[in-house]
């Protein structure tokens, strides 16, 4: 009988445990996205835990708790987009596929491109480039499969396509001034994807007719 008792103790507290790791999760989930708002918005040196906790509507104890800190938080930040990277940049598929779903990805979000930005210009944050040497084994690929012509340097495609595609995000009023369309329109997203994929296919060592 005592152990049927515990059994239903169990069971009751089973729901409210349940919820607790929602909430936590919630929490967490808050906290990493207003974290990347702060960051892509201010740059690491000039954002402040209050800030992201507000923005969280979380105490800011929470960062400490979960993240163990703000530079921790911002790596954890780098981590999830490195593993949605590594979900769109596919060795397999053609190099124009590829610079298609980063900018994709970019114009959807980009709070990422922003936050690049940021670290390049003030080199006040932990932040560092994980990504390179995967970039480029995967560029030389697509230079063996006849993608990118012999005389091009992988490590220029790759800062020419990252240029290409942080543009819209970092440089809105450059590129109004000089397409007459305002970057996040469905316009834009048509003319830019357009225009990436024509000149990536004109990368290749014998560029065929426009398609």
């Amino acid at each position: 009988m005592t152990s049927g008792h515990a059994s239903d103790r169990r069971q009751r507290r089973s729901p409210a445990s349940a919820e607790r790791i929602r909430d936590a999760e919630r929490s967490r989930q808050a906290l990493l996205s207003a974290a990347l708002d702060e960051f892509s918005e201010k740059g690491f040196d000039r954002t402040r835990i209050q800030d992201i906790a507000d923005r969280a509507g979380v105490n800011k104890q929470l960062i400490a708790y979960y993240f163990g800190g703000k530079e921790n938080l911002y790596r954890e930040i780098q981590r999830s987009w490195q593993e949605s990277e590594a979900i769109f940049a596919d060795p397999a598929l053609p190099l124009e596929e590829v610079a298609d779903r980063y900018l994709r990805a970019g114009l959807a979000d980009p709070r990422a491109a922003r936050l690049m930005a940021w670290q390049g210009l003030t080199g006040g944050d932990p932040g560092t480039d994980e990504t390179a040497e995967t970039d480029l084994a995967n560029l030389s690929r697509a230079g063996e499969r006849g993608e990118i012509a012999a005389e091009l340097d992988p490590a220029f495609v790759r800062i020419a396509l990252t240029a290409l595609v942080m543009a819209p995000a970092v440089l809105p009023d450059a590129i109004l001034a000089s397409t007459g369309v305002r970057p996040g329109t469905p316009e834009f997203e048509d003319y830019y994807r357009t225009q990436l994929r024509r000149l990536t296919r004109r990368l290749a060592e014998d560029a065929g007719p426009e398609r």
